[in-house]
């Protein structure tokens, strides 16, 4: 499921950047382009932390973090190009089941996600 989900994912990903990116939206574009770059930032430390050091706990806030990163990212690149704020929404959602299951699977192994 990750690989196809992923692989979707970062394509939407690419494309709204784009869009953003080709806009001559001016100081909007360079805010939204900021806090795209921050939310992929959070994203790779939410990776590390839950997938390397195995840090559940601590992925949790990261996580938090991440999720409200692509919600501004999602209104930043929608002020400049609806479409572009859409296409990252699968991403918000994908977020959103990550949340979950990050604080279920943490839960669930103590001893093996801290």
């Amino acid at each position: 499921m990750f690989g196809p989900v992923w692989t979707t994912l970062y394509l939407l990903i690419a494309v709204a950047a784009v869009i953003v990116w080709r806009s001559p939206a001016g100081s909007r574009r360079r805010t939204a382009i900021f806090v795209f770059v921050a939310q992929r930032v959070a994203n790779a430390g939410w990776s590390w932390l839950f997938f390397g050091a195995r840090q559940g706990g601590l992925a949790l806030p990261e996580l938090a973090l991440l999720w409200l990163l692509v919600a501004a990212s999602v209104a930043a690149f929608w002020r400049i190009r609806p479409l572009a704020g859409g296409l990252l929404l699968p991403l918000l959602g994908w977020v959103s089941f990550a949340g979950v299951s990050n604080f279920s699977l943490w839960q669930r192994n103590p001893l093996l996600l801290g």
